[in-house]
């Protein structure tokens, strides 16, 4: 257990290292791990995520500040500063399929070299790959993904590193906290040692390293999206 993410950090990071992030745009992002990362300067980062957050939210402020030199990722989405510096060539991308993403994170942490998928034969995405026939099927080789650390948020935790998600912030996170060869977890909540049901815990604590409370998190929505409600209508929303 670390009093704060500074504090967790300490040690643990330095330039040029590779990182896994966990979330989804800003859904189940650790927030205060990347504040705390951002604060440290630490430059020239590989960042293993499915994207960059927004701008000058999550990883977007790591991207505004120069520090990282490559994206591993599948998705540039609503951030114009990734946008920016790919195409000024600020910045390397490396771009996978997202369930390739996913897959490649998962075997990186169950110990699997490489594996072949059908997922972006015959396109740019196989370029330089070794490739496959199989039963009339053409299939690409694709490496597993490790990292020096991965930063991952969890709803619940306890102080032995087990950890719950909540929802779509269970995303890329269970999967990371498996392929870093250091993870660091921030939880909402943190208990005791068998208050979590065990049936119910999503990574066991034996994959993490480090545990802080995270604090004052802001949980954006990406994009806000509503309709107006019919004329006259009495309808409550709860």
């Amino acid at each position: 257990m670390y009093a704060d993410a500074e504090s967790a950090l300490r040690g643990m990071v330095k330039d040029g290292m590779t990182l896994m992030c966990g979330g989804f745009g800003v859904c189940g992002i650790p927030e205060n791990l990347i504040d705390a990362l951002h604060a440290g300067g630490a430059r020239d980062l590989t960042v293993i995520s499915n994207n960059a957050g927004l701008d000058g939210v999550g990883l977007g402020l790591l991207l505004q500040a120069h520090q990282i030199r490559k994206m591993i990722s599948s998705y540039v989405g609503e951030n114009k500063e990734f946008e920016r510096q790919y195409l000024a060539g600020e910045i390397e991308i490396e771009f996978n399929p997202q369930g390739t993403l996913a897959e490649r994170i998962r075997a990186g942490g169950a110990g699997i070299h490489a594996f072949f998928t059908k997922v972006g034969a015959g396109t740019l995405v196989a370029e330089g790959k070794e490739t496959r026939s199989v039963d009339g099927e053409t299939y690409v080789l694709e490496t597993g993904l490790v990292a020096d650390v991965s930063l991952v948020k969890a709803w619940k935790g306890d102080t032995e590193g087990n950890l719950v998600y909540r929802k779509t912030a269970r995303n890329f996170n269970p999967n990371m906290a498996t392929a870093g060869r250091v993870t660091l977890a921030e939880v909402e909540e943190l208990v005791e040692p068998g208050v979590l049901d065990p049936d119910c815990i999503h990574t066991p604590g034996i994959f993490v390293q480090r545990v802080i409370q995270g604090r004052g998190y802001t949980k954006m929505i990406e994009k806000r999206t509503v309709r107006k409600r019919p004329e006259g209508s009495r309808a409550v929303v709860s």
